[in-house]
């Protein structure tokens, strides 16, 4: 209906979400491969991959690997090289930093370009106060067990984390799991070869404090000094545990060694090496801000989706159980009326059907039958409004030749304008508006007129059901139908604010219709929530009749899902901009308003907003956290609304085996309804106008030609 709007809604949008899509991608990748490689720091020394050769046996511990043979060279005498590796680290390298600044030592520093992106004021600090740095890899890794591309590419993140960090790239290299030249296996020294001949020297050690294996500072301290004079490079750890240990033994070792005449100083230094470290390009001090600000942004966009990820899951499963709790006190309230004795006449006031139709052909005839042939024993009068169909829709409804049947013709207009035409036209306090594709069982008016003997009711919403649920598109409707759209209503019905009377099947009285515009605003694309909203703040109660049951013809593709959900979707935001004003007023309207809308923004709009997020940090999880606890996470999620779904379709009398297609459902049906929120609310925000988008009518009651169509969803 209502083909006069047709200025196109935003697409542009798309490319900016995927853009932030691939771009968290990025991050959390990137976050991932670090987090992976953290976890070899609390792992125990991989095993030499084969046996030690002679190539290092008597090699000093800075090794040159770029040529055919390799060439050593140690620390002159009285000089010590503390290399300090693993970090660097928040809290234990500025205590080892503070101690060599006391003692006006100098150290080197092998950092993991992991951490050196993670704190890179650590990186900065340690260069200004004189100290160098070195290559440790990205992530930790054993050189000698990864394949070439993946060494290459711990080698490239580091220098671009040192670019980021500090301007600088270095030339030195300590292979993690190395230590004393005559340890390294062939397989380490293949690695260090390869590693050489890309320009590195490589670091290795004279003397291995093992301070990472709980040793005291006493034995540290004995354990990195040299025999005699001799100069030595010294193994240390800034990371990777708890290292106060070392950092009192560093303390004791400058105390002792200093009055022995021992200088510390850096490697290059020690041994007169000049160029170990060369300052960036523009372009790579970019490349290397880019890298720094990637990870730290995946760092804390993991944490940020924890946080998001619990809190949605927690939400989500708290909305369940209250749904399913409101739903058995909805049940027992129902069960409690019907068993109560009436008192006073029955009520079987006259009542006016209004059909709005445009391009209703395939199923107006089922539809308007389905409200004639009724059991309810008042007058009935069915007024038809042909809002200017292309098709034969007001001929098919006029050659019915029924009893009560007024078939009224007018310009396309749109649905709020069929509607105000028929409502005009009726004669009958009662009015039923039902769309055009829609079929009544022979009881449903009877069914949906009941609560109106309250006289403080002012509207009651019917049960939708679909039709059409043979397929597995037919079946997640059906699904979402019964275990969402009635689940909601029960609640909304026991805590008096429901939000949407639908479309489909809806009772209104007349003396609840607002007047200043018309009965039907033509403001948001959501009339029947509009309206529903409008009747509510008006102070009228809004109820739920779950035995008034209808029939409707669901989309039966996703292109046609997406336009149908996109306009109920954008319409419902409108509707909510529109009545806002509730939340802070008295009486019925400020419960309606502090208790649905609230609702309505979290679980319709926030959470579908966040979900894509939350669906990529899962899948995150699977690959680079415990997959089998993030797999047992989502299986008892589903086990939790496949019990839910379980006892709403026990209320609504349907079968279960629609369950099946519940765990399928998370994985397309899901995605597409979070997709179109995100549509709906961007559209909102730019201030477009959405079209209408009529949906492809199939017909799927037109074969029953009887009085009393009998209909079954397919389950």
């Amino acid at each position: 209906m209502g083909r006069h709007i047709r200025r196109r809604e935003p697409r542009h949008h798309w490319v900016l979400v995927s853009l932030l899509m691939a771009a968290l991608v990025g991050v959390l990748l990137i976050q991932g491969y670090v987090q992976r490689g953290w976890g070899d720091l609390n792992a125990t020394q991989p095993s030499a991959t084969g046996p030690a050769g002679p190539h290092l046996n008597n090699a000093r511990p800075v090794v040159n690997l770029s040529g055919a043979q390799p060439t050593g060279a140690g620390m002159p005498d009285h000089t010590i090289a503390l290399t300090f590796e693993d970090g660097p680290d928040p809290r234990w390298t500025p205590r080892i930093l503070d101690v060599l600044r006391r003692h006006h030592a100098r150290a080197t520093f092998f950092v993991q370009g992991s951490k050196v992106a993670q704190h890179p004021q650590l990186a900065r600090r340690i260069v200004a106060e004189g100290h160098e740095l070195g290559s440790h890899t990205y992530t930790h890794v054993d050189l000698a067990g990864v394949p070439f591309w993946q060494r290459q590419l711990e080698l490239t993140l580091t220098q671009k984390a040192l670019a980021g960090a500090t301007g600088l790239h270095t030339r030195l290299i300590r292979p993690p799991y190395s230590s004393l030249p005559a340890e390294v296996g062939a397989s380490e020294y293949a690695a260090a070869q390869s590693v050489g001949r890309d320009g590195y020297l490589v670091v290795l050690t004279d003397h291995d404090t093992r301070d990472w294996s709980g040793r005291t500072p006493e034995r540290i301290v004995a354990a990195a000094t040299p025999a005699g004079p001799r100069g030595a490079v010294v193994l240390l750890h800034d990371s990777g545990g708890d290292r106060s240990a070392t950092v009192a033994a560093v303390d004791r070792l400058l105390t002792r060694l200093d009055g022995e005449g021992y200088r510390f100083t850096t490697v290059s230094e020690g041994l007169g090496l000049t160029e170990t470290h060369t300052a960036v390009t523009l372009p790579e001090r970019i490349a290397g801000l880019v890298l720094v600000a990637g990870q730290q942004t995946g760092r804390g966009a993991a944490v940020a989706l924890t946080f998001a990820l619990a809190i949605a899951g927690v939400l989500t499963v708290l909305r369940l159980l209250i749904l399913s709790g409101l739903a058995r006190l909805h049940a027992r309230r129902v069960r409690r009326a019907q068993s109560e004795p009436t008192s006073g006449p029955p009520y079987h006031p006259p009542v006016s059907v209004i059909v709005p139709a445009y391009n209703e052909a395939a199923g107006i005839a089922a539809t308007v039958r389905s409200l004639v042939h009724t059991s309810y024993p008042g007058q009935v009068e069915v007024v038809v409004v042909d809002d200017g169909s292309d098709d034969d829709t007001a001929a098919i409804a006029a050659s019915l030749d029924l009893p009560g049947v007024t078939v009224l013709r007018q310009p396309n207009g749109g649905k709020p304008a069929a509607l105000n035409t028929g409502i005009a036209r009726a004669r009958h306090d009662i009015l039923i508006l039902v769309d055009g594709d829609t079929v009544f069982q022979p009881d449903t008016i009877e069914r949906l007129v009941g609560p109106f003997a309250d006289p403080k009711v002012g509207a009651v919403s019917g049960n939708t059901k679909i039709g059409n649920a043979g397929g597995i598109l037919g079946r997640w409707q059906h699904i979402e139908y019964v275990i969402g759209f009635n689940l909601d209503r029960r609640m909304f019905d026991v805590l008096e604010c429901m939000p949407t009377v639908p479309g489909a099947i809806g009772a209104f009285r007349r003396q609840a219709l607002p007047r200043a515009e018309g009965p039907v605003s033509t403001d948001t694309l959501a009339e029947d929530t509009d309206l529903t909203m409008a009747v509510c703040r008006a102070g009228w109660r809004v109820v739920y009749e779950e035995s008034a049951r209808a029939w409707t013809e669901a989309p039966t593709s996703l292109r046609q899902l997406w336009r149908q959900r996109y306009r109920w979707c954008y319409g419902t935001l409108q509707a909510m901009w529109k009545h806002r004003g509730a939340l802070v007023e008295r009486g019925p309207a400020g419960r309606f308003g502090r208790r649905a809308l609230p609702y309505l923004v979290v679980f319709q709009v926030g959470l579908p907003l966040l979900a894509p997020a939350v669906d990529i940090f899962a899948l995150y999880g699977l690959f680079f956290g415990q997959p089998v606890r993030v797999a047992a996470v989502w299986a008892a999620f589903v086990v939790v609304q496949a019990l839910v779904g379980a006892y709403a379709l026990r209320l609504d009398g349907e079968r279960l085996t629609p369950l099946w297609t519940l765990p399928l459902q998370q994985f397309v049906y899901r995605q597409l309804m979070y997709l179109v929120v995100i549509q709906s609310v961007v559209t909102a925000l730019v201030g477009a106008p959405l079209r209408w988008h009529a949906m492809r009518r199939h017909g799927t009651f037109a074969a029953d030609s009887g009085a009393h169509p009998v209909v079954r969803s397919g389950r």
